[in-house]
């Protein structure tokens, strides 16, 4: 067994069950494929809370039929599990994509706007022209593709969960990475969230590059 599907393996027990829940998964995107649609995106962003780092979006599209078990909602799972997905995901899509927005945009035109332009990069780096979006909250104004918004679709919609999890995995190690530039602010542990030793950290050394000057960091926002 490798150290992948060991961790993938304490997930889930009962492979039945498992391809049930799956199933349950994929509804919306079965419903798209009735009516003719073939490349199907979910996509979905992490980051919109941080005081520091970028926001992050994926979009992944998975081919008619093919399933990967332990698809869930990225906060669902462990780190363990999550990285162990990614491999997984990529192999068995047909495309992904990563949108990231930096702080200093986040800062010029605000986080829900950083955040929907994320989502159009994530769309635009699949390299594919796609047939339908299934979108994560309320969806994208004057998106260049149709598009149905599925609130909480992290939790309810297969090809979205996957998003979900290379949105995650990839900001991370952004966040991990960061923190071998600016140790001083324990970025590798709180990935930029307002915990209250980040908060400290700021107000001990000011901020850096990373912060959101928009936002209010004494409040320690998750």
């Amino acid at each position: 067994m490798t150290i992948e599907s060991k961790y993938l393996a304490r997930r889930f027990r009962d492979p039945e069950a498992e391809a049930l829940r799956i199933a349950q998964l994929q509804e919306k995107e079965l419903q798209l494929r009735n009516q003719g649609k073939v490349h199907i995106a979910g996509v979905d962003e992490v980051g919109r809370g941080p005081l520091a780092g970028p926001v992050v979006a994926a979009a992944v599209v998975f081919p008619p039929g093919v399933t990967v078990p332990g698809i869930d909602d990225s906060k669902r799972l462990t780190a363990r599990q999550r990285e162990a997905l990614v491999p997984v995901i990529e192999a068995a899509a047909v495309a992904t994509g990563l949108g990231r927005v930096d702080a200093e945009v986040i800062d010029t035109i605000n986080i829900r706007k950083a955040t929907h332009m994320a989502m159009m990069a994530a769309v635009d780096d699949l390299g594919i022209i796609v047939d339908h979006v299934l979108i994560d909250g309320n969806g994208v104004p004057n998106a260049p593709w149709p598009q149905t918004a599925i609130h909480g679709g992290d939790r309810f919609c297969y090809s979205i969960a996957a998003a979900s999890i290379l949105a995650k995995v990839h900001r991370d190690g952004l966040m991990v990475e960061f923190d071998k530039r600016y140790p001083e602010y324990g970025f590798a542990g709180h990935k930029g969230y307002g915990s209250e030793a980040h908060c400290a950290a700021i107000a001990q050394n000011g901020p850096c590059p990373l912060h959101r000057r928009s936002f209010s960091w004494g409040q320690g926002r998750a």
